[in-house]
């Protein structure tokens, strides 16, 4: 390379770095950075979308989700064409060098659809208070332990904006990290979720993902989850997940205001190794369900034997994969519990009330 080229990428990509920059992104260890052909709406957009929200616009990420949905649907953009290229560079150090960790260029509409399906992906149900769409940084923080990036690998952030606009796999490092969270994240308040919306969000994401990657099994059970509760879902990890969201719930009913639950104790044990602890939270329950008005025990005994039917055993031990879908489970089913109902035989075919709320 001449001296006269090294200086020209140089100084462009200083100045795509320079302070300030609306061009440029940091995640977990990587710098990433986007330009354009010519002036184009992905060039701000992309950053914005994958970085932590900026605190003084919080209207800007819905602005640029809007931008990006608008451009999918219908092939237009308001500043550049569908078919201008745009370049991502992912940049991260290594020792006294700079390290490429990933490079993309692609059609403007074909990036704009690969980061719409990564929010398609990673759509789920959420409370009203919840964002819609969560950023990469959000993502990351709800898997760290103490919401600190520095917790994670290094080089996971790279990997994640690498994946996302590349339309290939997630990182399995963004699993592990999701479901290790909801395992050990410790409850400050009893309005605190082990399986947070974030969670849950990213653990769905990488399992849809894996399920395309690979395609159905030939076991009739596996299927692509979906953003809301699915009673058709007969996968033995999500039912799982189901059954214990239901026990817990016909804890809590039983004894309101009740500070822990078997959440707090079991959870960890349920979702790793469920043939330790199902059992005997299973005869814990009659307790429990002694204690609920006679319509209501009976209605969460039908919901147990609904989301038992097809289950043979309790497995010795689950996969990580099979972890997140007990995740899911989990939390659509809780989800289901305090989502108001209108349609009455809906709602007691998930063993909620028409009266039940919003968290």
């Amino acid at each position: 390379m001449s001296e006269a080229a090294a200086f020209r990428y140089a100084t462009a990509l200083n100045h795509l770095l320079r302070s300030g920059s609306e061009q440029r992104v940091l995640i977990g260890d990587s710098w990433t950075v986007f330009w354009a052909e010519r002036p184009h709406d992905l060039e701000t957009a992309l950053p914005n979308l994958f970085g932590e929200p900026k605190a003084d616009d919080l209207e800007l990420g819905k602005r640029d989700i809007a931008t990006l949905y608008r451009a999918v649907n219908s092939g237009n953009f308001i500043v550049g064409d569908a078919e201008d290229r745009v370049h991502v560079l992912g940049l991260s150090p290594s020792a006294a060098r700079i390290t490429i960790r990933f490079w993309e260029t692609a059609p403007a509409i074909e990036l704009a659809r690969r980061v719409h399906q990564h929010f398609e992906d990673l759509r789920i149900v959420r409370r009203s208070i919840d964002l819609e769409h969560l950023s990469l940084y959000q993502l990351l923080q709800a898997c760290s332990p103490r919401g600190e990036l520095d917790n994670l690998p290094p080089s996971l952030g790279g990997q994640l904006v690498g994946a996302v606009l590349s339309g290939l796999p997630y990182p399995v490092t963004l699993l592990n990290a999701a479901v290790q969270r909801c395992r050990a994240a410790v409850r400050k308040t009893r309005t605190d979720e082990k399986v947070t919306y974030a969670r849950a969000a990213a653990i769905k994401a990488w399992l849809c993902r894996e399920y395309r990657r690979v395609g159905p099994s030939s076991s009739p059970n596996d299927k692509e989850l979906q953003p809301m509760l699915d009673l058709s879902n007969a996968n033995p990890a999500y039912r799982l997940g189901r059954l214990f969201a239901t026990l817990e719930k016909i804890q809590e009913d039983s004894s309101p205001g009740i500070n822990a639950t078997i959440r707090d104790r079991f959870y960890g044990a349920a979702s790793g190794t469920p043939g330790t602890v199902f059992p005997t939270l299973l005869r814990l329950k009659n307790h429990h369900l002694g204690k609920l008005v006679k319509g209501r025990a009976i209605q969460m005994e039908r919901l147990i034997a609904e989301i038992m039917d097809g289950l043979n055993d309790f497995p010795a031990h689950m996969l990580m994969s099979d972890q997140g879908r007990f995740a899911i489970g989990y939390y659509h089913q809780r989800q289901a519990f305090f989502t108001k109902r209108t349609n009455a035989p809906e709602g007691k075919a998930n063993g909620t009330d028409a009266t039940e709320t919003d968290q």
